[in-house]
C-alpha cells in the first residue's frame, strides 16, 4: 500500500510553517493517542502515520529532501527507517514524548531510547546512535541502481559478555527502586482527568536491573569498537544531497538495547561528457561546419555506452535535439527523463590559401546569406536569453 502524502497526512499545506506542522501534528497525536484509543488498531496507525509524518517534515533538511524526492528522499527507497517500515510506539515515545505534555503527562526524559514493545508499560530500552557515511557514484550507477559493500566504523556488541555489561550471569542484581520493573509510576492532572503515566527508572536507566561486577572487556557497557561491512541497495534515479537510511546497522545499543540506523548521503560523480537537469542530461555536440551544412548521422555518449543520431541538412548552431527515455529514471519511479542533445558548430580558426578562395566564392552566393525570417529566429532567440 503506498503512503500518503505527509502534508495531507497532518492536514497542512505545502507552505506551512514549523510551528503550524507541530500544532497539527499535536491535534492529531492527541486525537489517536492510544490512552485515549485502548484497544483501537486503526488509531494507533493514524497515531504512528501521524508521527512519521511530524518526524519528516519537522526537520528542516528531511523537509527538503521529502520536498524534492517524495518518500524515497526520505528512507522509502531503502530498506529500513521510518521510510521503510514505519515508527514504532518506542520511537515516538522516545522522540516526540515533549509533544503531550500537559495532556498525557508522558515525557520522553531525554533518554535515548524507548518502552519495549511498543507499550509504555513495558521495560525501557537503550537505543544506539545512528551512523552517517557518504557514497559516490557515477552516473551509470545512478541510472540504474547500485549495490554497495562498505566498511565502517561502529560500536558493536560485547561478545564476551554478550552485550550485557556484566560478567556472567551472576553480575546484576534486582534495582531496588523500581523493583525490577524499569518503570516508576506518578498521577497526572491532563484533560482527560487523572491519568497514571510511567516514566523510566532514574536509578537503573529504565533496565530493571543494576550491575554489580562489569564486564572485563567492555567496562559495564555492552558495546565495545568493532568494525562492520554493510551491503547497500541504491535504488535508481538518486540525487546529490539525497539521504537515504537502513534501519539497525548503525551502532550498538548500551547493554543490549536497539541498534542505531545507518543514514547515507549521496555524493555524485561528475561525467566526463554529461551534465545533469534534474532527470534529463545534457550533451553539447560540436559539428564541424560540412556536417551541419550537409547532415550526417553521429554518434553521442549515454549513460552506458553510445547512440546514433542523424543530422538534418542545414542544421542550425543552439538547435536542441531529444533522445527521449535516455535520460535518469526518476527515484519515484513516475518516468525517464531524456537525453537532450545541443548544437554547436566549429567555425575554422585558420584557413589554407585554397580553402580561402573557395569560402570567398561562396560569400555573395544566396545558399550562403541568411534568409529575413532565420535573422528573425536569431533575433527571438537572443531575447529570450535575457527575458
Amino acid at each position: 500500500m503506498d503512503k500518503r502524502d505527509y502534508y495531507e497526512v497532518l492536514g497542512v499545506a505545502k507552505a506551512a510553517s514549523a510551528e503550524e506542522i507541530k500544532k497539527a501534528y499535536r491535534k492529531k497525536a492527541i486525537e489517536f493517542h492510544p490512552d485515549k484509543n485502548p484497544g483501537n488498531k486503526e488509531a494507533e496507525e493514524k497515531f504512528k502515520e501521524a508521527a512519521e509524518a511530524y518526524d519528516v517534515l519537522s526537520d528542516q533538511q528531511k523537509r527538503e529532501r521529502y520536498d524534492r524526492f517524495g518518500h524515497a528522499g526520505v528512507g522509502g527507497a531503502a530498506s529500513g527507517g521510518y521510510g521503510g517500515g514505519g515508527m514504532t510506539m518506542d520511537d515516538i515515545f522516545s522522540h516526540f514524548g515533549d509533544i503531550f505534555e500537559g495532556h498525557f503527562g508522558f515525557s520522553g526524559g531525554g533518554f535515548s531510547g524507548g518502552f519495549e514493545g511498543g507499550s509504555r508499560g513495558g521495560r525501557y530500552v537503550n537505543r544506539g546512535s545512528d551512523l552517517r557515511v557518504k557514497v559516490k557514484l557515477n552516473l551509470k550507477e545512478i541510472a540504474f541502481g547500485v549495490e554497495k559493500k562498505i566498511k565502517v566504523k561502529k560500536y558493536v556488541s560485547c561478545t564476551h559478555c554478550h552485550g550485557s555489561g556484566a560478567e556472567g550471569d551472576s553480575g546484576f542484581k534486582t534495582c531496588n527502586t523500581c523493583n525490577g520493573s524499569g518503570v516508576v509510576s506518578r498521577m497526572a492532572n491532563t484533560m482527560l482527568g487523572r491519568i497514571q503515566t510511567q516514566a523510566a527508572c532514574p536509578t537503573c536507566g529504565g533496565e530493571g536491573k543494576t550491575i554489580t561486577q562489569k564486564c572485563s572487556v567492555c567496562q559495564g557497557e555492552g558495546i565495545v569498537s568493532g568494525e562492520d561491512t554493510i551491503a547497500i541497495h541504491i535504488p535508481a534515479g538518486v540525487g546529490e544531497g539525497m539521504q537515504l537510511s537502513m534501519n539497525g546497522k548503525g551502532n550498538a545499543a548500551r547493554r543490549g538495547g536497539v541498534n542505531g540506523d545507518l543514514l547515507i548521503l549521496i555524493e555524485e560523480e561528475a561525467h566526463p561528457e554529461l551534465l545533469r537537469d534534474e532527470n534529463d542530461l545534457i550533451y553539447n555536440l560540436l559539428l564541424s561546419f560540412p556536417q551541419a551544412a550537409l547532415g550526417a548521422t553521429v554518434e553521442v555518449p549515454t549513460v552506458d555506452g553510445k547512440a546514433k543520431m542523424k543530422i538534418e541538412p542545414g542544421t542550425q548552431p543552439g538547435k536542441v535535439l531529444r533522445l527521449r527515455n535516455k535520460g535518469l529514471p526518476a527515484v519515484n519511479h513516475y518516468g525517464t527523463g531524456d537525453l537532450l542533445v545541443n548544437v554547436s558548430v566549429y567555425i575554422p580558426e585558420t584557413l589554407t590559401a585554397s580553402e580561402k578562395e573557395t569560402l570567398t566564392g561562396w560569400d555573395n552566393s544566396p545558399s550562403f546569406q541568411p534568409t529575413p525570417k532565420i535573422k528573425e529566429r536569431m533575433f527571438d532567440k537572443f531575447k529570450r536569453f535575457f527575458d
